[in-house]
């Protein structure tokens, strides 16, 4: 199949005064709202523009939709599908209760965007599927139903990769390919690259993506973002078009730790319709921003992985970053354990192949949209042939089980039910708690972003091998450039539950070493 990117609705062109429409750079100090330059724009500073008058959040959300028109499709990034039509009557909406009541909630005016697997009531939700063109779910995803209630305003959905299947790029067969923002020749990793590149080029200041094995991590790798896959059980999966719903995670891709820990404090916690998140109850934090401290690392013990990144295929950029990156480490307070050793680790971290139950999962999706739904089944996509040529081989591999997954020899269930997860988490664990250390350390990718349509040359993809197998959580942040300006993160992997550390050690780095810096393709409008 061709995949056809159809062109962005512009329903609010009357209701904006100045549209801009070409990529030449602006000038050093131009602003994109006249009022605010929304460049690597915080959630903080958002909220004292608006508590000052500096700016309405109206003219906030047309910010955005402007720089979005104004760049996405012409720059060919391709990271945006669909713009939610009730943005701006939401974002008035917001202005006139901010008047009334004189307070923000948590997340007040703070545009979203959603990888095109989360369940909206008010837009389609195709998961990157020509098959479910149009489909339009009867409610929000849980976690959608959170940032709404925080006052977020969900401003766009962006691309993904067909059904989330890939981890090496971002092609849907509704919308096409998106590029990566720091090198449109690039790939921006898979399936939450639209997401990334988008909160990258700063078309928003919150992203939601999904992880299965890689793609909340992987897309915030190659874009130079801060990506947290959380506990399995930490966050709720009801709404999320799923994967593989025994290891799918929902989480933020945004610019900095700070403003992750905000969005975490919205996203984690108990929800009735995923019996999974009952392991949060008593275990997710009130406030995860109280862990943000500048000296965070000192006396922390991290154990450096090489088992995992140090191969003969892994770039030697990539390496010079991550060795440069545990010298920042030890500056900052740091034990760097090196080399930190898992026993057994090659054969247990094969031992736990994905197994196949996407089939089984999607159909449960389906079944709970209704007579809505397009199609019913897997198998009618298979059919009707409805799928990209590239995905073949993964649309086999799909198809070859729709059968409850606790019947599988061994059964393809959660960490505790499946023998080979919890071998694995056993080992790791018990390897940190012999070590003394708090969490590992290794390149998130041991090789820089791929060329568009480079299918062979060493990728370097690390966050499949402990994460979601084992549950535990997991956060990439920049940690540098290659010298042609390509992005590359640090990975840390701590206990189940113990976000709080990851994002203090996480802040403690970023704030040492300031590596984020935003593509100089995506400037600041006239």
């Amino acid at each position: 199949m061709t995949p056809v990117r159809p062109r962005l609705r512009l329903y609010w062109l009357l209701i904006v005064a100045v549209l801009v429409t070409g990529c030449t750079p602006a000038p050093p100090h131009s602003t994109d709202t006249g009022a605010l330059d929304l460049i690597e724009l915080t959630i903080a500073q958002a909220h004292q523009a608006l508590r000052s008058g500096q700016i309405s959040c109206t003219e906030l959300t047309q910010g955005y939709l402007q720089r979005i028109e104004a760049y996405d499709d012409p720059s060919g990034l391709n990271a945006i599908i669909h713009i939610n039509p009730n943005a701006l009557k939401r974002a008035r909406q917001l202005d006139e209760k901010m008047a009334q009541q004189k307070s923000l909630q948590t997340l007040h005016c703070i545009p979203v965007i959603l990888k095109d697997n989360f369940d909206t009531a008010d837009m389609p939700t195709e998961a990157g599927s020509i098959a479910m063109r149009g489909s339009l779910p009867p409610d929000d995803a849980f976690m959608v139903q959170r940032l709404r209630a925080a006052d977020a305003i969900v401003l766009a959905k962006s691309n993904m990769g067909e059904w989330a299947f890939s981890p090496q790029h971002t092609i849907s067969s509704t919308h096409g390919e998106t590029h990566n923002a720091y090198d449109l020749s690039r790939v921006p990793a898979g399936s939450s690259g639209g997401t990334a590149s988008a909160i990258a080029a700063n078309f928003g200041i919150i992203g939601m993506g999904t992880d299965t094995g890689n793609s909340i991590r992987g897309p915030a790798s190659h874009l130079a973002l801060v990506g947290l896959r959380s506990t399995l059980g930490a966050t709720s999966r009801d709404g999320i078009v799923p994967l593989l719903s025994n290891r799918d995670v929902g989480g933020p891709l945004m610019r900095n730790v700070e403003d992750t820990a905000i969005v975490f404090n919205v996203l984690a916690g108990y929800d009735p319709a995923d019996p999974l998140t009952a392991a949060s109850i008593g275990r997710v934090k009130d406030d995860y921003t109280r862990y943000l401290h500048v000296d965070g690392l000192q006396g922390v013990r991290l154990g450096v992985l090489r088992q995992l990144y140090d191969t003969p295929t892994a770039d030697f950029e990539i390496l010079e970053l991550m060795d440069r990156a545990i010298e920042d480490l030890r500056a900052a307070g740091a034990v760097i354990i090196d080399p930190f050793e898992i026993e057994d680790f090659e054969q247990l971290t094969a031992a736990t192949g994905f197994c196949s139950r996407f089939r089984y999962d999607l159909r449960l999706y389906l079944r709970s949209l209704g007579e809505a739904a397009p199609i019913q089944s897997l198998a009618e996509v298979a059919a009707r042939g409805a799928y990209l040529e590239h995905n073949a081989e993964a649309m086999q591999w799909a198809m070859n089980e729709d059968r409850d997954p606790g019947a599988h020899t061994p059964p393809c269930v959660d960490v505790q039910g499946d023998p080979r997860r919890k071998a694995l988490l056993d080992a790791v664990l018990a390897a940190m708690d012999e070590a003394g250390v708090d969490a590992l350390i290794y390149p998130t990718w041991s090789n820089p972003p791929r060329h568009i349509g480079d299918d062979d040359s060493p990728h370097g993809n690390n966050s499949p091998a402990i994460a979601p197998h084992t549950g535990q959580p997991a956060i990439t942040v920049p940690m540098g450039f290659t010298e042609a300006g390509l992005p590359a993160g640090l990975q840390l992997l701590a206990q189940p539950f113990d976000e709080h550390k990851l994002l203090q050690y996480a802040y403690a780095y970023e704030q040492r070493t300031r590596h984020r810096r935003p593509p100089a393709g995506f400037p600041a409008l006239r």
